[in-house]
């Protein structure tokens, strides 16, 4: 047999501290940069590393630096890679001498022999010296959660003391969440089902539809996934459905509907019954919302266009409901794509605040008297939550809030703002973080 050339788990190493890079260093979306590996053969250990890092990169990052004479004189690529090592050193159970002589061979198949011996060298030290390393790095909160500072400060001013604990949620593993279709299975009925397959899964109490797993499983294991009996999507992402309160007969549109989770659900509870538009301004994601519906064996009218502009795509004719699941800075859902803290910037929120108005102002016109809007997001930040809903109140008179359900109800845990709710992730429900807000029309307007 073959002597392998490389130490084990050097090539996924590799891996991981290209993709690593991308995001890192050039930009990329981490779905985007572990495109690569979707077919190799260490695909799994690839995609955990490289979240891993991403995850907990702010707070690795300065320990190594103050290792290295001259951070910035060292290639990209080898920068990702003392990162990745330094996360399986910190954060895995392996021997750390181990990763150590991983992370070496993984320079040589990065190309980058010549810093076979800087990797060596820098990680060796991270081992001997990571507790009084990392304790330095530790004394400022943004980096001890791996947060970039202005984003830690705007969630600790925006949420005091539950601020803390808001980024420390942020670090956490996502629990794997179902939604099952009633249509077609009790809840009850489908945990059973899970059972018989070994899967462990518990109801959760405050939602109808929502079961969490006791450990994730790939979505292929799921039994009754690809007939569309059940759907992966969070509880707290669950509750937009029922708060749009579609029935039978209306119009609805789904302003910005890929990839199609709220679509769907939005058609298991009113069933066939709804005339649904769902709309987004991208084809290709639009097409996922097709995938979406071919698997939940649901029907909707799909639409390219903007939900700013009317014109691109409406026919004139009021919608008695709308979904504005607006696009945003995602910082509801950092658990599950940590290359946010890494990708997004403070200019961001601004930007995405004037589309979201915009969004929304656009929405009344095509509103029915007496009709309800719901205006989501899954961010934490108050700038794209209730201060939105605010200006757009403030600048439409014929729109008014709509009372919620009692927080309690709706998630334990969740938060009642001026206008809407709030839910926090590691926050009692356990759910992403995510904005709510229901609005009616209360005149034809203007």
């Amino acid at each position: 047999m073959a002597k392998t050339p490389w130490a084990p788990g050097a090539p996924a190493l590799a891996a991981a501290a290209r993709a690593v890079e991308a995001v890192v260093f050039k930009g990329m979306s981490a779905d985007a940069a572990l495109a690569a590996s979707a077919g190799c053969a260490d695909r799994a250990p690839v995609q955990a590393i490289t979240l891993g890092t991403l995850r907990w990169y702010l707070r690795l990052a300065p320990a190594l630096e103050s290792l290295l004479a001259r951070p910035s004189g060292v290639p990209e690529a080898v920068r990702a890679l003392l990162a990745v090592g330094a996360h399986q050193v910190e954060y895995s159970r392996n021997v750390p001498e181990i990763t150590v002589h991983a992370a070496v061979d993984a320079a040589r198949i990065l190309g980058n022999a010549r810093a076979t011996g800087l990797t060596n060298a820098v990680l060796r030290k991270f081992v001997a010296g990571r507790p009084a390393l990392l304790s330095r790095v530790d004394e400022d909160l943004a980096a001890r959660t791996a947060h970039p500072p202005w984003l830690a400060q705007r969630i600790c001013a925006a949420w005091c003391a539950a601020g803390v604990k808001v980024l420390e949620a942020n670090n956490a593993h996502p629990p794997m969440t179902l939604r099952v279709d009633l249509s077609r299975s009790s809840r009850g009925g489908y945990v059973s089902l899970l059972a018989a397959s070994s899967i462990d899964a518990l109801e959760i109490q405050w939602s109808i539809s929502a079961v969490t797993l006791t450990h994730p499983v790939a979505i292929g294991a799921l039994p009754g996934f690809s007939e569309g009996t059940v759907s992966v999507q969070d509880a707290g992402a669950q509750i937009a459905a029922s708060l749009l309160d579609a029935r039978a007969g209306m119009r609805v549109l789904d302003a910005c509907a890929a990839p199609g989770g709220k679509t769907g659900h939005l058609l298991e509870l009113a069933g066939e019954r709804i005339d649904l538009t769902a709309l987004d301004a991208d084809a290709d994601r639009l097409g996922l919302v097709e995938q979406n519906l071919r698997r939940l064996r649901r029907t909707a009218r799909l639409a390219v266009g903007d939900a700013r502009d009317p014109s691109s795509f409406w026919d004139g004719r009021p919608f008695e409901r709308i979904l504005v699941d607006a696009p945003c800075s995602s910082t509801g859902v950092i658990r599950r794509h940590p290359d946010i803290k890494l990708l997004r910037r403070a200019a961001d929120i601004p930007a995405l605040a004037a589309t979201q108005l915009a969004m929304l102002r656009s929405a009344t016109t095509m509103l029915a008297r007496g009709g309800r809007l719901v205006y989501a997001t899954c961010s934490v930040l108050p700038e794209e939550n209730e201060q939105v809903v605010a200006q757009l109140l403030a600048a439409e008179p014929g729109m008014a809030s709509v009372a919620m359900p009692d927080t309690a109800a709706l998630a334990p845990g969740a938060l009642g703002r001026a206008v809407g709710v709030q839910l926090l992730p590691g926050a009692e429900a356990g759910t992403d973080g995510f904005y709510y807000a229901c609005l009616e029309k209360t005149t034809a307007g203007s």
